[in-house]
């Protein structure tokens, strides 16, 4: 059975996408930490730990992720883009970037952002319009 993930990735649940290319997929995390959260994920594999994937679909991972970080920090008002990889909610490799102006903003724990629809939309094509013009 696909995970969520592999799900948004399809197009068969919508999701604010932000960066797409064969392989790699990014998308507005619905539970943000802060504007512009976004999750990078592999497609074409459902793999659950990140030092599980193999080393080609690893190394282009972190190459599709550090471009959205790019378009992220381009678009999304910020000190930093932090970087987590925790995977214990969903079993899908996925990476977070998140805006940070403090370390403390990168604390899971922490209340979640409360969004509207358009809010999300305009973040996303933010995002995006950075990422493609990198």
């Amino acid at each position: 059975m696909a995970t969520i993930f592999t799900k948004i990735s399809r197009g068969e649940i919508p999701s604010y996408k932000v960066a797409e290319s064969e392989e790699f997929y990014a998308f507005l995390d619905i539970n943000p930490l802060a504007e512009g959260h976004t999750l990078v994920i592999p497609k074409n594999t459902e793999a659950d730990y990140i030092f599980n994937l193999d080393a080609g679909t690893y190394a282009g991972l972190w190459e599709f992720a550090a471009r959205v970080a790019r378009a992220i920090k381009a678009a999304i008002p910020c000190k930093r883009v932090g970087v987590a990889v925790l995977g214990m909610e969903v079993p899908h490799t996925h990476i977070h970037l998140v805006p940070l102006q403090t370390e403390g903003d990168m604390d899971f724990r922490k209340e979640k952002l409360h969004l509207d629809a358009d809010r999300f939309a305009a973040v996303a094509a933010s995002i995006s319009k950075e990422f493609n013009n990198l």
